[in-house]
């Protein structure tokens, strides 16, 4: 029992939280906070990056880090939920999150093999008014980022929150053409 109690007085004092104790007792403890002098898995360094770049605010530098088939899946039911294809799709559904302030804090960042699992605060800042936990599974193919689910940690919030945000255009120019 000290250990466990040491073990998450540690993570707790590394920012992890609550959530990050969870991640990491799924993960085994592999958290993206490395002992000094311990090796950090190449692919958390991957996804550490990508996260810097994001932040940057340009999409532009989002690019490399993306295998070009790679599928982002948003689940909800909401304007923006479902899986984006290509390069050229994620890269437009960024956008729409730059439209509302979209921040992100990583929480924690573990890594085994292929995948990663990042644990991070959300949160919208125009509007504000969506802040919470996210989950993403992230698959690693050719040190680009080839596959990726994010899980948000309050669904319905999430789903309110966008559809208060991108609210559809009135029939009929909602519809797409037919030819």
């Amino acid at each position: 029992m000290g250990e466990s109690l040491d073990r998450a007085a540690v993570l707790r004092g590394a920012g992890l939280g609550a959530a990050g104790l969870v991640a990491a007792s799924l993960a085994g403890g592999q958290s993206a906070h490395a002992a000094p002098g311990a090796a950090e898995h190449p692919n958390v360094r991957l996804i550490r990056r990508y996260y810097e770049a994001y932040g940057s605010g340009d999409l532009e530098a989002l690019r490399p880090f993306f295998a070009p088939d790679i599928r982002w899946t948003i689940p909800g039911h909401h304007p923006l939920a479902g899986t984006k294809e290509g390069v050229e799709e994620v890269l437009a559904f960024f956008r729409e999150l730059g439209r509302a302030g979209f921040r992100a804090e990583t929480l924690f960042l573990a890594a085994d093999g292929d995948r990663v699992v990042d644990l991070h605060r959300g949160w919208s800042t125009t509007p504000a008014g969506l802040d919470i936990t996210w989950a993403l599974a992230f698959r690693i193919r050719g040190r680009r980022i080839a596959q990726v689910v994010n899980y948000a940690g309050d669904q319905h919030a999430a789903d309110a929150f966008f559809w208060r945000t991108y609210p559809l255009a009135p029939l009929p120019g909602r519809l797409a053409e037919r030819s």
